[in-house]
C-alpha cells in the first residue's frame, strides 16, 4: 500500500509538471504572437496581420464550419443541391426554368430545418428532376352551380451522391387539390390552382428529402 501510495504521488507530481510547463509554453508562445503583430502593424505591414488573422479564424471560428478547413467541420452535416431540372413534356409549365428554381428553394429550406448546412464543397450532392406535372379536374353539377375539384400532382426524381458515386435514387408522387364553388360556366380545363401547386411541390420536396436523407 505505501508503494502505491508513492507511486501516485510522484505521478501526481509529474503531473502537476507537466501542466505547469505547458501553461508556461502557451503563455511564451502567446506572447512571442502577439508581439509578432506588434512588429507588424509598426512595419506597415496590415495586410499581412490580417491575411494571418483570417487564415486562423477560417481555421477555428464556428462560424466558418461550412468549410471543410475548418475544425468543426462535419462533412456529413452538409450537402448541396446541385441541380434541379424540369423535365415536363407537356402542360403549360413544361421546361418552366422558374418552377425548377422554386422546387430548389423549396428543397434548400427543408434541408436547412432537418438541421444540414449547404456547402458546395461537401461530398454530398443532390440532384433533382420535376419528371410529371399535371393537374387533375372532376366535377358535380348541382343546378345552376358545380363543384370543382382540382388536383394537382407531381412527380420528383432525387439521386444522391457521395463523392461522385450513387448513394441513393428514388422517385416520389404527391397531390392537392383545392374544391372551388361558382356559377355553371364553360370550363377551359387544364389551369393550374396556385395554391394547389404550391402546396403539391412543399409535400413532394419535403417527402423526398425525408426518404433519401433518413439514414444516408
Amino acid at each position: 500500500m505505501e508503494r502505491i501510495k508513492t507511486l501516485s504521488i510522484s505521478l501526481g507530481n509529474k503531473l502537476a509538471v507537466a501542466f505547469i510547463y505547458l501553461a508556461g509554453l502557451w503563455i511564451v508562445f502567446a506572447l512571442c504572437f502577439q508581439l509578432f503583430f506588434v512588429y507588424l502593424q509598426f512595419s506597415g505591414k496590415e495586410e499581412l496581420a490580417r491575411n494571418i488573422t483570417n487564415w486562423i479564424e477560417w481555421r477555428i471560428d464556428g462560424t466558418f464550419k461550412n468549410s471543410p478547413e475548418n475544425i468543426w467541420y462535419n462533412a456529413e452535416d452538409h450537402i448541396w443541391v446541385e441541380s434541379v431540372t424540369n423535365e415536363v413534356k407537356i402542360g403549360k409549365l413544361a421546361g418552366n426554368r422558374n418552377l425548377a428554381f422554386g422546387v430548389k428553394n423549396i428543397l434548400e429550406e427543408f434541408l436547412q430545418e432537418k438541421g444540414y448546412d449547404l456547402s458546395a464543397s461537401s461530398p454530398y450532392k443532390l440532384q433533382v428532376q420535376i419528371v410529371y406535372l399535371d393537374v387533375l379536374t372532376t366535377k358535380k353539377n348541382i343546378s345552376v352551380f358545380h363543384s370543382g375539384e382540382e388536383e394537382v400532382v407531381i412527380r420528383l426524381k432525387g439521386t444522391l451522391t457521395k463523392d461522385g458515386k450513387k448513394e441513393k435514387e428514388l422517385i416520389v408522387e404527391e397531390s392537392s387539390s383545392e374544391v372551388s364553388m361558382s356559377t355553371l360556366i364553360v370550363d377551359e380545363g387544364g389551369v393550374f390552382n396556385q395554391t394547389s401547386l404550391s402546396n403539391a411541390l412543399k409535400k413532394a420536396s419535403e417527402k423526398l428529402i425525408n426518404k433519401l436523407m433518413d439514414k444516408k
